[in-house]
């Protein structure tokens, strides 16, 4: 696959899927299906991982193993998805899970999990959600797979909350990012079908 605007405007499971031209009901069945395969420990990733950037394509960041990560420029600019995370974030996941993934007593600090939590089981538990019942605890995560306001900006989140774990950024809407890169937006009306 060449590295065009095409290849800018998919998101890391198009791209590691071969994905791209598929409509946002395919999109979530095939996501739901390889979350479902990650769950039964098909690929299994150790940890977070070094988040280091180690590629770019038009403003989004990669790690080594070429999972999402944040940017933060000495002076604090970050970059847009991880100001798109922070925005989502606090759009659907606060709720529950805390302002600036701190946590709360219905869920746990995603800021914490995310030290240990590899990129692929962030997804699994998104996209199928997750059940911790027993005599301690009565937790339930939902299942997000059809809601395109977390699927469309999952990476997003993720660079958000691993820049939180990471403690790159600290709480709060981040005072300065980057412009919101074309890229993204065609992105964004892709994944929404909002233009």
């Amino acid at each position: 696959m060449a590295r065009s605007g095409t290849h800018a405007r998919q998101s890391c499971f198009q791209r590691r899927t071969g994905m791209a031209d598929v409509n946002i009901d395919e999109w979530k069945f095939v996501l739901v299906i390889l979350a479902s395969a990650l769950a039964c420990g098909a690929a299994r990733a150790e940890g977070a991982g070094d988040p280091a950037v180690a590629s770019s394509d038009n403003g989004k960041y990669a790690d080594k193993d070429g999972n999402p990560t944040y940017k933060v420029s000495p002076d604090g600019v970050v970059d847009w998805y991880t100001y798109s995370g922070f925005r989502r974030y606090h759009s659907d996941c606060h709720v529950c899970h805390g302002p600036n993934g701190e946590g709360s007593s219905y869920a746990p600090a995603l800021a914490n999990s995310l030290k240990t939590l590899s990129y692929s089981d962030f997804v699994n538990i998104v996209t199928n959600g997750r059940k911790n019942v027993d005599a301690a605890n009565d937790k339930v995560m939902p299942a997000f797979a059809t809601n395109v306001n977390v699927m469309c900006f999952i990476d997003d989140i993720y660079v958000y909350l691993r820049a939180r774990a990471n403690d790159a950024i600290p709480g709060g809407r981040p005072p300065s990012h980057e412009d919101k890169p074309e890229a993204a937006k065609q992105a964004e009306a892709s994944c929404t079908g909002i233009k």
